[in-house]
């Protein structure tokens, strides 16, 4: 059997067989350094971010995973290229989806960087200050729309499209866009005032009339609390911007008022006494303070005295266990002292009067 001869300079697509085999080497050969030089840069500053507390490296680190391999494949093939002879469109056409990949890999790599140090962020001031927390959310959110939009911007200049006027006419479109979906834009901008004004923030538990619960998630068009029951109840932004907002996570102290009653058979002595068992009362514990306690009114069944007073705490739970503990100790101080609640009582009265003939007397 005769071997078969195979001449590389036989020339195919304007090119010898050697340059296509050495065009072919150069892409083979881009491709594995690239992938190597991925791997290893990743691999050492995966070492070094464990020896480091700075952010930098984490990005960059975070970044470069997402490195993708259709990139490097048409990087490759762009510097095979150059050993080849190619028609001047052709050459044309491998520059400009070079760069149009390059520029779409730059965006992944700043997208990843940006959404990298938004969750630093994040897990850094949560606890700390929610509504930086959710103004740099609704900031990223807008960096990552300008990125892709410039993105597309250089990408489409590059392939020779007329930006001036694709930016007029999506002007003119955008209006008529705007119109369509004039809801939706107002939950948008009411989701960017609730993030500059910031009437309350994540963690902030509210009262959206008969509504009550946690914010857990403020975003583009809802809002989202967690009620005391258990279930989300789910608001779009323009609604809960229209709405009264009663927001008890701004709550430093609460002021709490509350009214006894006690029987008309009390005593003078006794009457005068009442305030300041009140005030002791409230003074043994050391997170309230005392504001005022006074015999208010006359009441239908009772003599009424009105009593204000403050938590140093907005925590419901606390407040509730100190006013059981005052009412628990009013109620034994009244006992000791022989002062008795009032409660609700109609007193008769039934005049007797003499039928008409009737001797006086009988």
């Amino acid at each position: 059997m005769k071997g078969l001869n195979f001449d590389l300079g036989t020339v195919v697509y304007s090119n010898t067989v050697e340059a296509w085999l050495v065009a072919l080497g150069v892409l083979l050969g881009v491709l594995i350094v690239l992938r190597i030089i991925k791997q290893v840069v990743i691999v050492r500053l995966a070492r070094l971010t464990v020896q480091t507390s700075t952010i930098a490296d984490d990005l960059l680190i975070n970044a470069l995973k997402k490195t993708k391999l259709i990139y490097l494949f048409i990087v490759s093939v762009f510097a095979g290229s150059v050993f080849l002879e190619l028609p001047s469109d052709v050459r044309t056409i491998l520059w400009r989806t070079t760069i149009i990949a390059t520029l779409i890999q730059a965006g992944i790599w700043l997208s990843e960087a940006l959404m990298t140090w938004l969750q630093h962020y994040r897990e850094r001031q949560l606890e700390q200050d929610a509504a930086s927390v959710m103004t740099m959310n609704a900031l990223g959110i807008i960096g990552r729309i300008v990125l892709w939009a410039t993105v597309l911007m250089l990408a489409l200049d590059n392939v020779g499209v007329d930006v001036t006027a694709l930016v007029a006419g999506l002007g003119i479109g955008g209006v008529a866009v705007a119109l369509a979906i004039q809801n939706i834009l107002g939950d948008l901008f009411a989701s960017l005032s609730i993030v500059l004004d910031k009437p309350f923030v994540i963690g902030d538990f509210i009262a959206v009339g008969d509504h009550l619960g946690s914010v857990e998630n403020i975003g583009i068009k809802t809002t989202r609390l967690r009620s005391l029951s258990g279930e989300q109840l789910v608001f779009a932004n323009g609604d809960l911007l229209s709405s009264r907002i009663r927001n008890f996570g701004r709550m430093y102290r609460r002021r709490v008022v509350f009214g006894i009653g006690v029987v008309y058979q009390t005593s003078h002595e006794q009457l005068e006494r009442i305030p300041s068992v009140i005030q002791e009362a409230i003074e043994r514990h050391a997170q309230t303070t005392f504001d005022r306690s006074h015999f208010a009114t006359y009441g239908d069944s009772s003599l009424d005295f009105e009593t204000v007073y403050y938590v140093e705490s907005p925590d419901y739970n606390a407040y509730m266990d100190i006013q059981q503990a005052i009412n628990l100790e009013l109620f034994r101080r009244f006992e000791e002292l022989g002062i008795e609640f009032a409660y609700p009582t109609r007193t008769l009265f039934v005049e007797h009067t003499d039928a008409p003939g009737t001797p006086a007397g009988d």
